[in-house]
């Protein structure tokens, strides 16, 4: 496993060091992190389109980061993702996330989100990388709770579409070389196992199709975070390191009765400050062979975020496995061979 690698979305503004990726890379390398997940919506970090077009430009973003000390983890398109799905109950939120000329054109939009997909695909190939987030997008999500009873056939018709319209991007990406890693999120269509199984086998088991894991949204739905890992450790493909906590409350549960954050049964902490065990689950990935990063997702609403991104790094740091490459009784091996195996076993031929 790779890491200290930090998600920039939340930390991303207009002001210094925070408002391009020269500066950004510098500050996060100073605080001890070894990669940058980059957001890929606007120009900040960089052009996507030129990504895709121009390796000479994807040369240059991967010698910025060198020069700082740090290096391109992966790129994240989970705003664009968002859009490729998006039931007209929230066209006018979602349709924030899209260019001004595009708004009010749903149709229009999703055909420029799957481009957008599209060119992520290509633009992680020309910067060498193995795998890319994103969100699936959902158009299930205001039927998740079954009153007025869902109609029969509704969901496997949704998931029909879903899969009828991530399949082209999925081709896209396998012919990149490159995993396409679907965060496991509520107000995706892919919101917890179950849902990843439908839509995998929608899409035809397609070896694209991989998991972003986030224990922490896990949580927040009293899953067991991980038993995921052991059911589905052959599909997860990148790994956010973000804490969470779930307080019984006799007011409100899960669905957190809509009230902020800071006052919600379950809500999300910076690393180390809610229930996660965290190093259960590095040992789980370490276990099963998980070679990608282990990347700080930043949200809490309670901490500071310079505070989380600085104790976030050392958090990582101190949890990474050097995983082992031979058995502690080595000092004590039995030479071994098929006759003396077969002697030791009463199955020696002169005893026959």
């Amino acid at each position: 496993m790779r890491g200290p690698g930090i998600f920039l979305a939340q930390f991303l503004s207009a002001e210094a060091p925070f408002n391009n990726l020269t500066n950004i890379a510098q500050w996060a390398a100073s605080l001890g992190y070894r990669g940058l997940q980059l957001p890929t919506l606007n120009t900040q970090c960089l052009d996507l389109r030129l990504a895709a077009q121009s390796q000479t430009y994807c040369d240059e973003l991967k010698g910025l980061c060198a020069e700082a000390g740090v290096e391109i983890s992966e790129l994240s398109t989970h705003l664009q993702g968002q859009l490729v799905a998006v039931h007209p109950a929230f066209d006018a939120l979602f349709d924030d996330f899209a260019p001004v000329e595009l708004r009010g054109k749903p149709k229009a939009r999703t055909e420029w989100a799957i481009d957008q997909l599209k060119l992520a695909a290509r633009a992680s190939q020309r910067l060498g990388l193995q795998a890319h987030a994103t969100f699936s997008g959902a158009l299930l999500w205001p039927y998740m709770y079954p009153w007025p009873q869902r109609p029969h056939g509704l969901v496997d018709e949704g998931f029909k579409e879903l899969a009828r319209r991530w399949r082209p991007i999925l081709d896209a990406f396998d012919d990149a070389g490159v995993d396409l890693c679907y965060e496991i999120h509520p107000g995706e269509d892919l919101h917890d196992g179950a849902t990843f199984e439908r839509f995998l086998d929608a899409v035809g088991g397609h070896p694209r199709a991989k998991i972003l894991y986030d224990p922490s949204h896990l949580l927040l739905q009293q899953m067991d975070y991980l038993g995921f890992i052991d059911r589905y450790h052959a599909r997860i493909g990148m790994f956010h390191v973000k804490d969470a906590e779930f307080r019984p409350d006799a007011r409100s549960g899960v669905y957190g009765g809509y009230q902020s954050w800071i006052d919600r049964p379950g809500r999300f902490r910076s690393l180390g400050d809610g229930q996660i065990d965290f190093r259960q689950i590095f040992s789980k990935l370490t276990q099963y062979g998980y070679r990608g990063w282990a990347v700080l997702e930043w949200e809490c609403c309670l901490k500071d975020a310079a505070q989380g991104a600085e104790e976030g790094a050392r958090f990582i740091q101190e949890h990474l496995i050097d995983r082992v490459t031979r058995a502690f009784d080595d000092f004590a091996g039995i030479a071994a061979s098929d006759a003396r195996n077969r002697q030791l076993l009463g199955l020696d031929d002169a005893s026959h």
